[in-house]
This record gives structure tokens, C-alpha cells and sequence, in this order.
């Protein structure tokens, strides 16, 4: 056949398959890792995060869990969900298996109860010479705390689905947090890449890996950093991403250590950190509160430095027969006095490294205040490891989108796009009255958004919202050329083929540049959050005019050639 002879159609054909390659579809079952909590029993099992820059298909994928297959997200929830603490698990994924010793973390859960005790005394009296002992039996009520622990469960695997392909779903189709940021002061773009940096670091300690972090601005010159989280519903991280974290621990208003260079380790395991045992949970009239702990270690020079300060501190008697320092240590973060630890006597004018540090979280019931306090211990943990930003950042804009409404989309606009391809080739066959004109339309069409698609996994742009109103573009300029290319091929015949093709392709041509000129303040507009939009419709009409257009006029031309 002439059509297969024709160099257009070999392009066409050759980047199909590489399109093919790169988005590889399959129909793997299972979850992916999508992120490892540091220090948790995952971590210590040897499973390691993603890689920043790794494809959706390179995720390591769990298959079962104590030879349970689990196929998706909720069969894996449901085989971890009853887990008992120190319990050893086994794991196996697509590429090795692990055995997980489940970490506890320790909630401390008390009860006052009304008991009522009979006491006896006996009471010794002399009569006539004589001791008589009478015994006296009396009833007090008192209260009386029973302390209950309880380990809450949790190997530190953030899981999605797997995926079925390298198309790289964004926000929008796979659900999840996107957080737009503005510095509060203008800063230049070194401070911004460092603010990017330290977002990074800081989102890694919280036990992110899956996060898109990007530096954009406006047609204004405001500078903004977004953040999107997909794949989870992570609200609370925008605290931590919004804050500056700014931490200092100080004693009267001498700067004791700071979060960052100071501190060489934070705990996060469950025998250093977790829901103090000591004061635990108390209710309030207003709900409850909960007290978690965790321990670091210090720099040489900050425990020297906390000596120092400490050595000038008097003793003061406490209860119990216990002394502590005349000054609390405080500690604050952005400013803010977030609690105040009395220093016990023997620290005083002593270099020491490891420090405990506590705090507390509340919520109207018990459980719901052990979440707030673990997710603030969690918070503060990320904090002192990576220090502060340079710049206090400003939340703008939270968006937190459902990965069900995402997934009805996907459905939706993937049915309603074949339905408009097979209008669009109906319109065009009852214009022109010939198949030839109308199939290859269809056909051209399809292939160019595979070849987006292709484009797209292998430069790991997320498919979004603003990405799929991309391909509707893409897709409606390139039946708007088809139809000038069929409009010359039909038209008149004083001139040859070649020609006709040429003028149409002025006429495409020109048009492209229309596009690609009107897409570079899209490119910047919205605080980037237009850039997919843009990114996707420069990508398609680049491939539709000089991959898929030539070939769809090469094919109508052999084929009305006999006509």
C-alpha cells in the first residue's frame, strides 16, 4: 500500500510506539509505597520512599501481607487494621519481601472511679489495770485512677493504589492537598529556591516523598511557591507548611538551642516519643488533652552552651522532695510560647545532649485528642530537624480535592471523548460526503492524544484538570486543520496536491505560532497553576502540526488521488 510507503505515516508510526513504550499500560493489582514515615517499623524494615523524580510504574508495589493478597487500598487497610503491638509481620512486593516488627505507640488512658473502703482501727484503752483493745470500723469514700495503655498501631506506610500506567494523574483526577504560598516580604529567587529546599526537607521529615513543589509567580511579579500533595488527603500538613518553624528553646531570654544546626537527632521511634506515660490524658470541661514527649540529641556546642546558662540558675524545692532550676526552660515556635519545662536539679552546669521535649494536643474526645497530639508531635519533630525558612510564608489558597470525584471525572471525560471523536467524524463525513476524509480524522485525532499522553509520561507531567482542558484544545485545533487540510485537497484543482497541502499548512502554520504566542502568559498566569494548561496545549499542537497533521494530509491525499 502506498500509505504504509509514505515517510509522514512511518513518523506518525514510529513515535506511536514509543508513546506506547513510555506509558506502558497494564493492569497491576496491589498498593504502591508511596512514602515511609522515618523511624517507623517500615523504616526500620529496610523499605525505602520513591524517588522525588519516579515514575508512577516504578513504585515498589505490596502484593500481600501475611500471605494475604491484597488487590487495592481498602483490602490492605483492612489486613493491617487489626495488628497487635510487637507483632512480626511479612510483606511481600513486586521485588522482595520484609518482615515488620509493629511499633506501639503508647496512649495512656484514665478513669477516676468513686470507691468506698472500710478502714479498722484499733484502739488500745486501760480499765482497772487492765489494756482493752476496740476496734473501730469506719467507711471513707475516695477516688481512685486506673491507668489502662493502649498501643496504637502503625508501620509508617503511605499507600495508593497501583498504578496501570506512567501517566502521571495530578491533583485534580487523584485527589489530595494543593497549598499555595506568597513570602510576606519580597525576596530574590535565591531565597525563594531556599525556601523550596527547606520545603522539601521539611516535607521529607513528615514523612512526604510524593509531593510537587514548584516556585511560580504572577504577570504582577508576586512570587508564590505551590505545593501539591496527590494521591492523600494531608490537610494537616499545611500548618507546618505555612509556619516558618522557627523554634527556640530558651531560659529567661538566653537562646538555649534552636531547631536545625543544634539538634543532631530527633527520636520518632516508639521508645522515645509517643503519648507521655507519666501524664497522659486529662479530661476538661472543654474536652481533652493529651501530653507527648520525645527526646533529642544536642550539637557539643549547644549542650556547652546549656551548661553555661543553667550554671548561673538557683535550686528551688519542688514536690515530693525534688529540686528544679529557679527558670523553666521555654520553648517557642514562630514566636509563639508553646510550653514550658522545669529543669530538674542535677542538670544544672551540665553539658548535656539528650534533652526531652513535650507538649500537648486536645480535641473533644480522647481519641481525636491523641491524633491532635501524635500529628503535632509529628509537626514540631519535622520542624527541629530542618530548622526555619528564611522568609515566613503566607497560606493563600487550600485546596483539598476527593480522589473519588477525580476518579468520576477520568470516567466521564474518557467516555465523553470517544462520544465527541465519533461526532466530530460524523459531522465531517456528512460534510464531505466520503469516508476518506472523516476516518482519518478520527483516527489522526486519537493518535495525537496518545502521542500527549506519551509526552507526557516521559516528561512526568501531571494529567489535571487544567492538563485535560489542554487535550480539548489540542484536539479541537487539530480537527479545525483537518478540515482546512481536507478544504484545499477538495478545493480546486488548478494546482497539484503538493501546493494545495502547502497553502493549507500556511494557513496551520500560522496558527500554530497564534497558539504558542497566546500560551506563555497562560505559562505564568494564576501563580503557575495555569502552567499545565499551557504546558499540555504547547505539547499537543507541537506534535499535531508536525507529526500527526502532515501525516493525516499525506493518507487523505493517496486516498482521494483516484477520485
Amino acid at each position: 500500500m502506498k500509505i504504509l510507503k509514505n515517510f509522514r505515516v512511518w513518523l506518525l508510526i514510529i513515535f506511536l510506539f514509543f508513546a506506547f513504550i513510555s506509558i506502558s499500560p497494564n493492569g497491576q493489582e496491589g498498593v504502591a509505597i508511596r512514602g515511609i514515615t522515618p523511624d517507623s517499623s517500615a523504616d526500620d524494615a529496610g523499605i525505602f520512599s520513591p524517588s522525588k523524580n519516579s515514575r508512577p510504574l516504578d513504585y515498589e508495589v505490596i502484593l500481600s501481607v501475611n500471605s494475604v493478597r491484597v488487590k487495592n487500598v481498602n483490602e490492605y487497610y483492612a489486613a493491617v487494621e487489626n495488628l497487635a503491638a510487637n507483632e512480626t509481620i511479612s510483606i511481600r512486593t513486586d521485588q522482595t519481601s520484609y518482615f515488620l516488627t509493629v511499633q506501639p505507640q503508647v496512649e495512656i488512658i484514665q478513669t477516676n472511679n468513686t470507691i468506698t473502703r472500710e478502714i479498722e482501727e484499733i484502739i488500745q484503752e486501760e480499765v482497772n489495770g487492765s489494756t482493752i483493745n476496740t476496734t473501730i470500723t469506719s467507711t471513707i469514700t475516695e477516688n481512685e485512677t486506673i491507668t489502662n495503655i493502649i498501643g496504637i498501631r502503625d508501620i509508617g506506610l503511605s499507600v495508593s493504589d497501583a498504578a496501570t500506567s506512567n501517566i502521571r494523574k495530578g491533583l485534580d483526577l487523584e485527589g489530595g492537598v494543593r497549598v499555595l504560598l506568597q513570602p510576606e516580604e519580597q525576596v530574590d529567587q535565591e531565597t525563594m529556591d531556599r525556601v523550596k529546599d527547606g520545603l522539601e526537607q521539611r516535607l521529607n521529615a513528615f514523612g512526604l516523598n510524593d509531593v510537587v513543589i514548584r516556585v511560580s509567580g504572577d504577570l504582577s511579579g508576586n512570587s508564590f511557591i505551590l505545593v501539591e500533595i496527590a494521591g492523600m488527603q494531608k490537610d494537616e500538613v499545611a500548618s507546618i507548611i505555612g509556619s516558618q518553624g522557627k523554634f527556640e528553646a530558651r531560659i529567661n531570654d538566653s537562646v538555649v538551642f534552636r531547631g536545625g544546626e543544634d539538634i543532631t537527632y530527633v527520636c520518632r521511634s516508639a521508645d522515645c516519643s509517643g503519648i507521655d506515660p507519666y501524664q497522659g490524658c486529662q479530661a476538661y470541661s472543654e474536652g481533652t488533652q493529651c501530653t507527648f514527649f520525645f527526646t533529642i540529641q544536642l550539637t557539643p556546642e549547644a549542650a556547652q552552651n546549656h551548661a553555661d546558662i543553667t550554671g548561673k540558675l538557683a535550686l528551688v524545692p519542688g514536690q515530693g522532695g525534688n529540686s528544679y532550676l529557679s527558670s523553666p526552660l521555654d520553648l517557642f515556635l514562630d514566636g509563639q510560647l508553646m510550653n514550658s519545662l522545669q529543669i530538674g536539679a542535677s542538670l544544672r552546669g551540665r553539658a548535656e545532649t539528650t534533652i526531652q521535649i513535650s507538649g500537648a494536643g486536645a480535641g473533644i474526645s480522647r481519641d481525636a485528642a491523641v491524633l491532635n497530639a501524635l500529628e503535632e508531635m509529628k509537626q514540631l519533630q519535622a520542624v527541629l530537624e530542618t530548622g526555619s525558612l528564611p522568609v515566613k510564608l503566607d497560606v493563600v489558597k487550600i485546596d483539598s480535592l476527593s480522589p473519588v470525584l477525580g476518579r468520576e471525572f477520568l470516567k466521564n471525560a474518557f467516555s465523553t471523548g470517544i462520544l465527541a471523536l465519533v461526532a466530530v467524524g460524523g459531522m465531517i463525513f456528512i460534510r464531505y460526503r466520503t469516508w476518506k476524509v472523516a476516518v482519518p480524522a478520527v483516527i489522526a485525532s486519537f493518535c495525537e492524544v496518545i502521542l500527549l499522553l506519551g509526552i507526557a509520561s516521559l516528561f512526568g507531567t501531571n494529567i489535571d484538570l487544567a492538563a485535560i482542558a489542554g487535550i480539548i484544545i489540542v484536539v479541537g485545533t487539530s480537527v479545525d486543520h483537518q478540515i482546512v487540510i481536507a478544504d484545499e485537497l477538495l478545493g480546486s484543482s488548478q494546482k497539484n496536491a503538493k501546493l494545495r497541502i502547502k497553502d493549507a499548512f500556511f494557513i496551520i502554520m500560522a496558527a500554530f505560532f497564534t497558539t504558542l504566542v497566546a500560551m506563555v502568559p497562560l505559562w505564568f498566569a494564576g501563580a503557575g497553576i495555569l502552567k499545565g494548561f499551557a504546558l499540555t496545549t504547547i505539547y499537543g499542537v507541537s506534535i499535531g502540526v508536525f507529526i500527526t497533521r502532515p501525516a493525516y494530509a499525506a493518507v487523505v491525499e493517496i486516498l482521494l488521488r483516484k477520485e
